[in-house]
């Protein structure tokens, strides 16, 4: 017998294949930075530099990427992202300066600034409505299992061709996925020859308007205080990804290898988070029926959790005490994923790639500041703890902010045409 799988399915394992290799491109270099450093003669605060440059057009194409996700559709706007973060990541093994790495960066965060808006805008109309959780959860921890390989990953690749052999072989692997995504996948669900009636029939409905006309201003006024709690989760995973692999090698004087074990056993622990947040997010809201409370409940348990959890990092330093500490840090916060994400296809399904876009910049914000800050304060102290001090402010900061979210007050057309002082026409 023929094993069919369904095309909702396969969607969805693609996105998280993409969420996959997006981290892995992304965070490649805190586990090559020693071997860069050392090369190109960087200081800290020079490293921060490169780790931030990824951010500068990723928090640009946020919005800009969403809006043209929604109006032109995921199969190209992704397909197109896949070629430009690939070549981006191939230039990265052939830098010769503290300028060119820059510049790959810079190049690797335009190709994957829509990428997560668009998924969302694919997830919307190829996900039912109550598996949104869930689905945000997965495709995330896909990305923290991308998170958790990359070290051990970079560092075998790196003995094996060097660390500029590592990207051009991660960035092949990029190519390929996008051109398997790109004769997959299709904008309307309906198009697709391989679904069925079934399937079709538990999908939310696509609205007629395929090229919506997006309200900016009242879009963003609803949208702000998920872009704050999404800052605050931000700062402490840019922190982690970016700086932990060095953390454990400079810190404790660990080698490339043992640093990468450490540091990938951290990212396993977010792995579990993010499939579990989503998951508590969507059976909260099954059981009652109540969408605010399915996602604050889970969104604020973990930044208690990821706060109380990094504490003791501040009074005892043995490495398997602070390794167990922050992985619970790390577990606790990647709860907030699963039901941040949907919060913007809560809010405005029409709308969802521009508003994810809107929401991830406050991520995208983080990925400048975090590492520049934590690179300047390590320079100037010394200490690689305040960096973690500092993250623990911003997760108190975070808990409180998620209360100004409302997930269950759904946008419409007739708030944009209020704000706009324009009468609502009848439907």
């Amino acid at each position: 017998m023929r094993l069919r799988f369904k095309a909702t399915h396969v969607v969805l394992a693609m996105l998280c294949i993409m969420y996959l290799i997006t981290y892995v491109d992304r965070v490649n270099i805190s586990t090559a930075a020693s071997e860069i450093q050392k090369e190109l003669h960087l200081s800290n605060t020079e490293l921060g530099l490169v780790f931030s440059a990824f951010a500068y057009p990723y928090l640009l194409f946020q919005v800009i990427g969403g809006w043209v996700g929604d109006r032109f559709g995921p199969r190209k706007t992704l397909f197109w992202c896949g070629i430009i973060w690939a070549a981006a990541t191939i230039m990265t093994g052939f830098v010769n300066s503290l300028l060119t790495l820059f510049m790959a960066r810079v190049a690797l965060g335009f190709g994957e600034g829509a990428t997560f808006p668009t998924a969302t805008r694919a997830m919307q109309y190829w996900t039912p409505a109550n598996k949104r959780g869930f689905a945000q959860g997965l495709t995330h921890a896909f990305a923290r299992l991308g998170n958790a390989v990359t070290p051990p990953l970079i560092a075998a690749l790196m003995a094996w061709l060097t660390w500029r052999g590592s990207f051009v072989a991660l960035g092949l692997v990029s190519l390929v996925w996008g051109v398997i995504w790109f004769l997959y996948f299709r904008n309307e669900p309906r198009d697709h020859p391989s679904i069925t009636e079934a399937e079709l029939a538990s999908l939310p409905p696509r609205p007629v308007n395929t090229r919506p006309q997006v309200p900016w201003g009242p879009l963003v006024r609803r949208m702000w205080p998920v872009t704050l709690t999404y800052f605050c989760y931000g700062w402490s995973l840019w922190l982690y990804l970016n700086w932990l692999p060095l953390f454990f090698k400079n810190n404790y004087s660990l080698d490339i290898k043992n640093s990468a074990l450490f540091a990938s056993g951290v990212f396993f622990a977010g792995v579990v988070g993010d499939s579990l947040g989503g998951i508590l997010s969507d059976r909260i809201l099954k059981k009652t029926g109540n969408v605010r409370l399915a996602r604050l409940s889970v969104t604020c348990a973990g930044f208690a959790g990821a706060l109380l959890s990094l504490l003791p990092i501040l009074f005892v330093h043995d490495i398997t005490v602070v390794a167990l500490c922050l992985s619970g840090g790390f577990f606790f916060s990647e709860l907030v994923i699963g039901p941040i994400w949907s919060v913007p296809m809560d809010i405005a399904p029409k709308y969802s790639g521009t508003a994810a876009g809107l929401m991830n910049t406050g991520s995208a914000l983080a990925a400048i500041v975090s590492p520049l800050v934590a690179g300047y304060v390590i320079d100037v102290t010394g200490n690689w703890y305040l960096p973690f001090l500092m993250s623990m402010g911003l997760l108190l900061l975070g808990g409180f902010c998620a209360f100004l979210m409302h997930p269950e007050t759904p946008f419409r057309e007739d708030d944009a045409v209020a704000s706009a002082g324009l009468p609502a026409t009848a439907g």
